[in-house]
């Protein structure tokens, strides 16, 4: 399937990421949508609720039974849409979210005749942000490792093989636009592998933390209930359980300060690979890659020949997307009126926002990149164009033999002026050298002057 959706289904979509890429970020929405976001609540809360069971110094809750323990796990298994549907029908009632699910579970319990005496620990002293900053940490830990870095771990791939097969394939390199000394196309791939796969490594190891300390965050229900259960320490082996990093002094709320960590660790490899499509385009724009033309595919309405860099811009407008999303989440969510305003809840629904469209512009990257080759003709040519790039390199000898004025005397000679291999050579030629200097610079071509950019590359 292409990654346009059914345009029977979901051609009324509000949004691209429903509508028209619905395909590509499926995975995503499996996780962050509605009946997602319940189905983690909802797992949340039925693993509180066998970690009291198991814990022996809280004696409200005894072992649960073979026979319950199956039905909680067969109850966890068929969380789907069934179950978000009845929870939503529960919220309608309660106007709450989470006290929907608590409702829904409870609902099930009844279900099993032994379980009904459980039914008064579903919640246990725990506060809604309890179960949502569980959920979240889940959802956002999963998005990480199932789906967001196999894609770019990928995609980093792609250019390493890139950047090692042209290592040595000498391009005139531009600052400010301009000639400047020439590189590799190597190893100017080599440097978004090199940045991108620092930045995955950071982004990989921002720790996915909750709390569970209820409504203020200091254990004031656990403890007046069950005053003999260290409540942080059974908090934390709960969290950890759930492949979570314990938050130990907040609000009522986890102050979001690891999720910051996260959406700006995501930004700086969306801001990267804006970085990339940019120049990619900019290649593709003077040559230096050729695009593969795909059979069917029009580049213009009205000019037949044109083969659009289609995937590059689409990845540029996805990653702005994303970005400016995240970095939203960034600034919001680590603001709140003393133990929390309600404003942070509507925002979080949008993670997988800002997730969706920089998976859609990471894929289209792939793709964008599975396109192009190297031009040789073309990066030749405009070397051999440009011996100017060369004062660089003869002004820095002559001042290695002790010419004080080098670069000004380069400097007369090389701009707004036409440099050809013969006038560098005459220019060369009344240079007094010594003859192993001025025929090392004699030899150098636009071509091999490239440093140890190979070197670099591999």
């Amino acid at each position: 399937m292409s990654r346009y959706s059914s345009p029977v289904i979901l051609l009324s979509a509000l949004g691209p990421l429903d509508g028209r890429y619905a395909e590509a970020v499926r995975p995503l929405a499996e996780l962050f949508s509605e009946q997602g976001l319940i189905r983690q609540r909802l797992k949340v809360e039925l693993a509180w609720l066998r970690a009291l069971c198991a814990e022996e110094a809280f004696e409200p809750a005894p072992p649960l039974s073979a026979g319950e323990a199956a039905f909680l796990n067969n109850l966890e298994g068929d969380l789907g849409p069934a179950a978000a549907e009845r929870v939503k029908e529960l919220e309608q009632q309660t106007r709450h979210d989470v006290k929907a699910i608590e409702l829904y579970l409870a609902e099930r319990l009844r279900e099993h005749g032994s379980l009904v005496g459980r039914i008064p620990m579903l919640h246990f002293a725990c506060t809604s942000w309890d179960i949502n900053s569980s959920a979240y940490g889940i959802m956002l830990s999963r998005a990480r490792t199932d789906i967001l870095a196999p894609v770019l771990e990928a995609l980093i791939g792609q250019l390493q093989c890139m950047a090692r097969e042209h290592a040595g394939l000498p391009m005139l390199a531009r600052t400010h636009g301009q000639p400047a000394s020439p590189t590799t196309l190597g190893k100017e791939l080599a440097v978004f592998v090199h940045r991108l796969k620092r930045q995955l490594a950071v982004f990989g190891k921002v720790p996915a933390m909750a709390k569970c300390s209820g409504a203020t965050g200091n254990y004031n229900a656990h403890y007046a209930a069950c005053p003999d259960v260290d409540w942080p320490d059974f908090s934390r082996r709960f969290l950890s359980g759930l492949g979570l990093e314990q938050s130990p002094v907040t609000t009522q709320i986890e102050p979001y300060d690891w999720v910051a960590e996260y959406c700006d660790a995501l930004a700086r490899i969306n801001r990267i690979l804006i970085d990339f499509s940019r120049d990619a385009w900019s290649y593709i724009s003077m040559g230096y890659f050729r695009q593969k033309a795909v059979r069917g595919e029009t580049g213009s309405s009205t000019m037949p020949h044109k083969v659009n860099p289609i995937n590059l811009e689409n990845a540029e407008g996805n990653l702005g997307v994303s970005n400016a999303l995240l970095r939203h989440f960034s600034e919001k969510l680590t603001v709140s009126r003393l133990q929390r305003d309600l404003s942070d809840s509507t925002v979080l629904r949008n993670l997988g926002v800002a997730l969706g469209h920089a998976l859609m512009a990471w894929t289209e990257l792939q793709k964008g990149v599975d396109k192009i080759s190297p031009d040789k003709q073309r990066m030749a040519a405009d070397l051999d164009a440009a011996w100017e790039t060369l004062a660089e390199a003869v002004q820095t000898v002559m001042r290695a033999h002790g010419f004080e004025d080098a670069y000004d005397q380069l400097k007369d000679f090389s701009r707004n002026q036409i440099i050809t291999r013969d006038t560098l050579h005459s220019f060369l030629m009344e240079v007094e050298l010594p003859d192993a200097a001025r025929k090392a610079l004699l030899a150098l071509t636009p071509a091999t002057y490239t440093g140890i950019a190979e070197k670099l590359a591999e």
